[in-house]
């Protein structure tokens, strides 16, 4: 598929979300081709490092609405649940470039990242509750971590997006740069010159404290998603967003 992409850039593995006439908004065949070039990389040793970026002036504008709505990821063998898992699962560096907008699951994701870099028009949301939902990707835990009860809560239950200078004051971005892609390439070379195994134990062992509970997170999250897309306040709220889209 055309709409995710993947090359070699040396020992690194570039994914690039490619729909930019959608703000690369994500479907369920994105997922499909996000989690299929995550588990290949996981098992080539030849892919030291993946760098996750985009196409175009945004990184995502979340889920495309209309293919989720048509295809809801209510089971746990569904696209998006198997690209969550991968996430969570893959075991070597993980780097995104953010430029533009990172809307819902692009902001969660970063979450799993090893290291972000984020442009200066990174601008970051989570607008579960506006659309009636639940966080998702483990973040209802990872968030709350990394940012402080209070400042999770204020930003899940509003809303409220938030922009890069912010992203890397509460460590969700390492860095920011001009040139973001350029930015991750360069450590992700860096990254692929050191010796391999000892990265890949290093990861490991930094998130051995947290991975377990993590999981069981996101599965109790997906379980409350899934129940959440099938409620009347969620298809209301869905009905509002589309309706103010069209306007």
């Amino acid at each position: 598929m055309t709409e995710i992409t993947t090359a070699k850039r040396g020992q690194t593995l570039v994914i690039r979300f490619n729909r930019p006439e959608k703000m690369n908004a994500l479907t369920r065949d994105m997922y499909a081709g996000l989690t299929t070039a995550l588990n290949e990389a996981a098992g080539d040793f030849g892919v030291r490092s993946v760098v996750i970026t985009s196409e175009g002036e945004h990184f995502t504008a979340g889920n495309d609405i209309k293919d989720f709505m048509s295809n809801p990821p209510t089971e746990e063998s569904s696209d998006v649940a198997r690209f969550l898992a991968a996430l969570l699962e893959f075991p070597k560096p993980l780097i995104a470039a953010v430029k533009g907008n990172a809307v819902g699951v692009g902001t969660t994701m970063l979450l799993h990242c090893d290291i972000v870099v984020a442009s200066p028009s990174a601008n970051f949301s989570m607008p579960f509750t506006s659309l009636g939902l639940v966080p998702e990707a483990g973040s209802s835990k990872l968030f709350p971590e990394l940012v402080g009860y209070q400042r999770a809560a204020r930003i899940f239950m509003t809303g409220d997006s938030f922009d890069a200078t912010e992203a890397k004051e509460m460590g969700l971005v390492e860095s920011i740069a001009a040139d973001a892609e350029g930015a991750a390439l360069e450590i992700a070379e860096k990254i692929g010159n050191q010796p391999p195994q000892a990265i890949i134990n290093t990861k490991a062992l930094m998130k051995a404290g947290k991975h377990d509970a993590v999981a069981a997170v996101m599965k109790a999250e997906f379980q409350i998603f899934a129940l959440a897309l099938q409620s009347e306040e969620a298809a209301e709220a869905f009905m509002n967003f589309m309706s103010k889209r069209n306007k």
